[in-house]
């Protein structure tokens, strides 16, 4: 019997290695290990420490094989010991017996599982793993029926608060290094370590050795002395357990004392943004999740495949609910798109889809202006007479960015067919027209672009007003991964280096903000020398641009970014932070755009879109952006605001917004919490959150993501709520289902005879000069910030960085302050006082968390990126 892998499938010249695997010959490229070559005939062998997305290691050593490898002669020769296959790559001629034809190999890995389970305890029914255990399922089909341990089990103090997060069970880890090594290999956060030596000294009596754990440093564990052999002191807190039961080290990793800038929110140094995948691949329960521990039983569990929605990655997770409540998250397995991880964002804020502000039902205001509930028929009655009334003076609509791409074609459908206007705009934050012309003539309609895996095999990547593991964690880990392997370069235009700059090996090209679409244009054969290589670089195959939304805050940026892709031939990919931005592009929720990239002045493209709306004529002139929607609201221009997923405090300017909301006639709202715009709204019409629909995210890379219900509800999708607010107005939108959705789109995905839309081309707007005590403003939101879907986790908010003032080292020293002092920044509209970071980046640039406690930037300020802000020593820390 003959197994051979497909070699049509194999990159040209691989060498193929023949073996024999308990009788079986089989055929893999060479350099496979044998545990991988097993897996591919159908052969499973126990394993522990193995994990196909992480090096090989060896650590536990359950997956022992029989092996014998042919001499010098070809003499097929055994082994004289049983070998771990998970660390062995396959030779030609090797023989392999496992546990299924070898009595050898067998015995080791009963031998090596009662190694295991001699310290490990029994707790098996309060253990969060018991159900799903690795551990349990190879104890019985690869251990021994019984104990002969009689002796008393090790044991440890217990918990280790590894973080808010994430929390340690010494007593049941294995040291496999799973854990360890996803910290140092994928995220590039090792934040815990295998520390210790052997088995230990009992009781520390002669040379105070601790047994091999796994920890976060402490001195106490690995015996840091200073140089009069005397323990490294350190501050400890009682929220964090020592290897011996004492207050754990404040320090985390660092050697010596940690600076309050350098902590995360808790207190501790921040860990990683991808700390919850240690506890999905810990084969033990020795890793756990704060928030989830003793909640739940696996067996208790509906699991249902679902998408994320924090950002634009797309990635695949399972959400497990009970009893109607979600009560975790894991990854999902797409090896197109995330591989197995997820970001700590993603895993666990999940609890703001069932807030207690949730919004179950329909209100109306009253004569005495007060919002009461009411029923879904008055609801859609009131709102409908109102937006009739409005909508002679027109009317103006704001969905906002978390829709699915069956919700965004509805609130698009219903804005030209219903209310007959372009007056739409779903960017909740900054943008210009030059980003409006960017979207349209290279991301809209444009299908799938850029990939992951394109990526992760770029060669060249440059980052531009994008910070990847703040802003999309996936892609990120992409980029690292590809990195690692060597064959992937990174360049970053930012002001300053950042962790993930660090962690990606990126070349930082230092850029004031202002100044991008100056050292874009420098990126050339012709520019000076480190520019000129980087310009070589991305006119190789395969070379990539990512940039960030936030290009749309400095003018000239995304005409720069265009530039430099058609001079080089790198291609050219635009990553936003919302998981419905690209959806929405698609589905037509700018001014200019109908649905699948067609300009709304083109005649051509309106009478092909009014065909399968069953309408008779489209609106043609190019609507307001949020901007002019939100200044004709303030002024009376509008006579109604249709308004969705939006954050105030989110947009350019906050202040003009609240004044609109309170100015214009009727406020509609769709929204699943009560907001701040609930306090405006004439008509509060609340929508499902994702887990309790189905629909269809659009990741960047214009990969569709569909997804199920997760649970039972009554709740009705955007969708469903604008159609039949459609037909209290007179008008069929025909949206009653998903599939008319998507035989709509499916229509509309060819543009016929569409014009064809020229790529911007803004110049660069002047960079103000900073004066005396002055700084141009750089800033972005962090992962993990006060952002309203992370509400109701805790222990997450608490691995959080904190927040900080960046300075350089010369601008700190003009002010006369240090790492840790407080120090004010002032804009138009107030302060902001933080601890300051010193950081190497440009003098007179000053950077800020965007929204983050104690850091609104446009709210309190009253600016955003690139403007002129005034610096001070403040007396004390905010």
């Amino acid at each position: 019997m003959t197994a051979t892998a497909d070699k049509a499938n194999l990159p040209q010249k691989q060498e193929l290695v023949s073996l024999t695997i308990d009788g079986i010959e089989v055929e893999v490229p060479k350099g496979t290990l044998v545990i991988r070559a097993a897996e591919q005939i159908g052969i499973q062998i126990p394993r522990f420490c193995d994990h196909p997305l992480l090096k090989p290691a060896g650590a536990c050593r359950q997956c022992l094989v029989d092996v014998a490898m042919p001499d010098r002669e070809g003499n097929v020769r055994p082994m004289p010991k049983p070998q771990a296959s998970c660390t062995m790559a396959v030779a030609p001629g090797m023989e392999v017996n496992t546990q299924h034809t070898s009595e050898t190999a067998d015995k080791a890995q009963h031998g090596i599982m009662e190694f295991l389970l001699i310290n490990h305890p029994l707790d098996c029914p309060v253990c969060d793993k018991g159900g799903e255990c690795p551990l349990q399922n190879q104890a019985m089909s690869n251990g021994r029926a019984e104990s002969r341990f009689v002796d008393i089990k090790r044991t440890f103090p217990k918990p280790i608060k590894v973080s808010t997060q994430i929390l340690l069970d010494r007593d049941r880890c294995i040291l496999c290094q799973r854990c360890t090594r996803f910290s140092s290999e994928i995220a590039g956060d090792p934040f815990i370590a295998l520390q210790g030596r052997g088995g230990g000294t009992p009781g520390e009596d002669i040379h105070a050795l601790h047994g091999s754990q796994i920890g976060a440093f402490d001195s106490g564990v690995l015996q840091f002395t200073d140089d009069d052999g005397e323990q490294v002191p350190a501050e400890r807190t009682g929220a964090v357990v020592g290897p011996t039961g004492e207050a754990g080290l404040q320090q985390g990793l660092a050697a010596g004392p940690v600076g309050l800038s350098e902590t995360d929110s808790s207190g501790r140094p921040f860990a990683s943004y991808f700390s919850g995948n240690t506890i999905q691949i810990c084969p033990v329960g020795a890793l756990t999740s704060a928030s989830y521990r003793f909640r739940s039983r696996p067996f208790d569990l509906v699991s249902t495949p679902a998408i994320a929605e924090h950002d634009a990655s797309g990635s695949a997770i399972r959400v497990d609910h009970r009893r109607g409540v979600v009560v975790r998250r894991l990854a999902g397995d797409d090896p197109e798109v995330n591989e197995e991880w997820i970001t700590d964002k993603d895993r666990f804020a999940f609890t703001w889809q069932q807030a207690p502000d949730r919004l179950t039902q329909p209100m109306v205001r009253d004569e005495n202006g007060e919002l009461v509930p009411t029923s879904w028929a008055d609801a859609f009655d009131v709102a409908a007479r109102g937006l009739e009334q409005a909508r002679a003076a027109g009317v103006g609509l704001l969905p906002g960015g978390r829709l699915t791409l069956e919700d965004a074609y509805a609130w698009s459908k219903f804005a030209r067919t219903v209310l007959g206007t372009n007056d739409i705009d779903h960017r909740a934050r900054p943008h210009t027209q030059e980003e409006s012309d960017f979207l349209a003539a290279r991301v809209a309609g444009s299908g799938l672009g850029v990939t992951y895996t394109d990526l992760e095999n770029a060669g060249q990547a440059l980052l531009v007003d994008f910070e990847p593991e703040d802003e999309c964690g996936t892609v990120f880990l992409r980029l690292r991964k590809g990195v690692l392997a060597g064959g992937v370069k990174v360049a970053t235009v930012a002001p300053w280096a950042t962790r993930g700059t660090a962690k990606l090996r990126a070349e930082h090209i230092p850029a004031a903000p202002g100044t991008e679409p100056e050292v874009l244009a420098a990126i050339s054969e012709n520019g000076p020398e480190h520019l000129a290589t980087l310009a070589g670089r991305l006119s190789e195959p395969g070379a990539v641009i990512l940039v960030g939304e936030r290009a749309a805050e400095i003018p000239g940026t995304l005409s720069a970014a265009v530039a430099l892709a058609d001079r080089t031939g790198a291609r050219l990919a635009w990553i936003p932070r919302r998981a419905g931005d690209r959806g929405a592009i698609d589905a037509g929720l700018l001014p200019g755009l109908l649905p699948g990239g067609r300009p709304v002045t083109d005649a051509e493209a309106r009478v092909d879109t009014g065909a399968v709306w069953h309408a008779d004529s489209l609106p043609a002139a190019v609507g307001r952006d949020l901007g002019g929607i939100v200044e004709a609201a303030r002024t009376g221009e509008l006579g109604a605001l249709v308004v969705g997923g939006i954050d105030p405090a989110d947009l350019p300017d906050p202040a003009t917004a609240r004044a609109a909301l309170s100015a214009v006639g009727f406020v509609v709202q769709l929204e699943v919490r009560r907001s701040e715009i609930t306090e405006h709204a004439d008509v509060v019409l609340p929508v499902a959150p994702p887990v309790e629909k189905a629909g269809t995210f659009v990741n960047w890379e214009g990969r569709t993501r569909p997804f199920g219900q997760v649970l039972t509800s009554s709740a009705l999708s955007d969708r469903q709520v604008l159609n039949h607010l459609a037909s209290e107005l007179g008008t069929d939108l025909g949206l009653e289902d998903v599939q008319s959705v998507h035989a709509e789109l499916a229509e509309l995905a060819e543009p016929v005879g569409q014009t064809a839309i020229a790529a911007p081309s803004t110049e660069a707007a002047p960079v103000p000069e900073p004066g005396a005590q002055e700084a141009v403003l750089a800033t972005w939101k962090l992962q993990l910030d006060s952002g309203r879907g992370q509400d109701g986790e805790p222990h997450l908010a608490g691995t959080a960085h904190r927040p900080v003032v960046r300075l350089g080292r010369a601008t700190a020293a003009e002010l006369g302050v240090s790492d840790d002092d407080a120090v004010t920044v002032t804009g138009p509209a107030g302060s902001i006082t933080l601890p300051l970071a010193i950081t190497s980046m440009p003098e007179k640039v000053v950077w800020l968390p965007a929204h983050s406690p104690g850091s609104r930037v446009r709210e309190q300020l009253g600016a955003g990126a690139g403007a002129l802000v005034t610096l001070a020593q403040a007396e004390a820390t905010s």
